[in-house]
């Protein structure tokens, strides 16, 4: 970039010593910080609060496909809730998402939530969260699954606990 005429290029190999150093510091403060965070981490992703609403999503081409457990807090028997795109939450209690794929790799996101967590074909899953505020949320999948992506919408609910319940009465009245 600096040609001038009767002037020949040089060229310099480098300083070794400066390349070490300007590499080994950077490595030791990203270990320092991932061995400091990683119990925050276990805490946040791992440590699921206890006796938690328990609900699975199976997203496929292009839906989500969510259920509820019934009473009996088994998945897959007659009294489960089922419901496409939209997942209800009650207000201050945990909930723990199991999901899962039947086709493609989907990306379970809630921007307001600030959660992403992928569902793979052949592997379930989890994600908790305890929504604080009531209120309608947008629900997409964050993973290009196809064609047909831009219509895997849905939508969450959170409201408080006795209207969760009643909801959840009424989408078993109808089913």
């Amino acid at each position: 970039y600096r040609q001038r005429p009767g002037r020949r290029a040089y060229y310099i190999h480098g300083h070794t010593g400066a390349e070490i150093v300007w590499t080994v510091i950077p490595a030791v403060i990203l270990i320092g910080i991932l061995c400091s965070s990683q119990r925050l981490w276990v805490a946040i992703r791992e440590q699921v609060p206890a006796n938690p609403l328990e609900v699975e999503i199976v997203a496929e081409q292009f839906a989500w496909n969510i259920r509820y457990q019934g009473p009996d807090r088994q998945f897959g028997t007659a009294d489960d809730v089922t419901t496409l795109n939209q997942l209800h939450l009650p207000l201050r209690q945990p909930v723990l998402v199991w999901l899962k794929s039947k086709d493609v790799i989907h990306s379970f996101f809630v921007p307001a939530f600030r959660i992403k967590q992928d569902a793979v074909p052949g592997m379930t899953t989890h994600v908790w969260v305890e929504a604080t505020r009531p209120g309608a949320y947008d629900l997409a999948c964050a993973e290009l699954c196809g064609l047909g992506h831009y219509r895997m919408r849905g939508y969450v609910t959170v409201e408080e606990p006795d209207k969760f319940q009643a909801w959840l009465k009424e989408c078993k009245a109808n089913e």
